[in-house]
């Protein structure tokens, strides 16, 4: 009697046994494996490993939130969960992110993120008439596995505390058609010529890139500009910034040291060299004080 058709199901089924209970957490034997067990405490988050990918993942849906897109209730699992993933990239961890925030939060959640030696790679809309406006902050960070977990934590624990209506929003009420700033005290401050129209100031910075091998500059949107409105002790700037990848990190900083908002964080061209990335940001104050802000952002730009 041939008994090899037995034995082998009998194998299969051994095998499945052992190798059953092992998926969906991480092998701890393995020379890139996680301490998962760490990240969910320093991040204060649940997280479910990817065996496939060896990639740990920590998530918040924002169950908070009442969100309605062109009339349609939306749920968490619809695009309104803000998670974090870490993964070992050589003898480094590497951590990638996407944070679900209202406008108010904006500003805080970064400054949680530059502050605690995390990047933030871009900031935009993922729906259309939605209400209340929803914004996805994206974030990553490359280092010590520690560091980096404790960073994440302060970045969900700074939306739990701005959530609710907690955070702050820059309100000046003007009618910018009455501005009427010192454009000279403007240009000495931001070290450029810029011209007035209407009351309004606005300045300014080319940059130069190639794209279909063509040399783009500042005629072609490839500039950083600030526009000022209202008066020197009450005014507004918003503006946009273009830049090489690597200098938005610094720009970022900068701007935010002084106190102006970043808006949004997306690129304006595909292909071309080097990639640039677009900032744009919104400020309210004394008018010097944003243009000195502008000025300390410009510096850290090789112009």
């Amino acid at each position: 009697m041939n008994t090899r058709p037995r034995s082998r199901i009998s194998l299969l089924f051994t095998c499945a046994l052992l190798i059953g209970p092992a998926m969906g957490r991480e092998d701890k034997s393995h020379p890139t494996a996680l301490d998962t067990t760490k990240i969910e405490q320093l991040t204060g988050l649940k997280g479910k490993f990817d065996p496939s990918e060896h990639v740990f993942k920590v998530s918040a849906p924002r169950s908070d939130l009442k969100v309605t897109v062109a009339g349609v209730h939306m749920m968490p699992p619809m695009g309104l969960t803000s998670w974090a993933g870490f993964v070992k990239s050589g003898s480094a961890t590497l951590v990638t992110g996407d944070l679900v925030l209202l406008e108010d939060q904006v500003s805080p959640v970064m400054d949680a993120a530059l502050d605690n030696g995390l990047k933030v790679t871009a900031l935009h809309n993922h729906f259309l008439w939605e209400t209340p406006r929803v914004m996805f902050m994206h974030i990553g960070g490359l280092g010590e596995e520690d560091k980096l977990a404790v960073a994440v934590g302060k970045v969900f624990a700074e939306i739990k505390e701005t959530a609710g209506g907690r955070g702050k929003t820059p309100r000046l009420e003007m009618d910018t058609a009455k501005s009427k700033l010192t454009a000279d005290k403007l240009d000495a401050a931001l070290g450029v010529k810029g011209e007035t129209s209407g009351g309004i100031y606005k300045a300014n910075w080319g940059r130069t890139a190639r794209l279909d091998g063509t040399a783009v500059g500042n005629a072609m949107g490839v500039n950083t500009w600030a526009a000022f409105a209202g008066s020197d002790e009450r005014a507004v700037v918003d503006g946009d910034f273009v830049m090489p990848e690597e200098e938005l990190q610094p720009v970022l900083k900068a701007l935010r040291q002084a106190g102006i908002h970043v808006v949004a964080i997306h690129q304006h061209m595909l292909g071309e060299t080097p990639k640039m990335m677009f900032l744009h940001y919104w400020g309210v104050g004394r008018t010097a004080d944003l243009a000195r802000g502008l000025k300390s952002a410009l510096e850290t730009q090789k112009l």
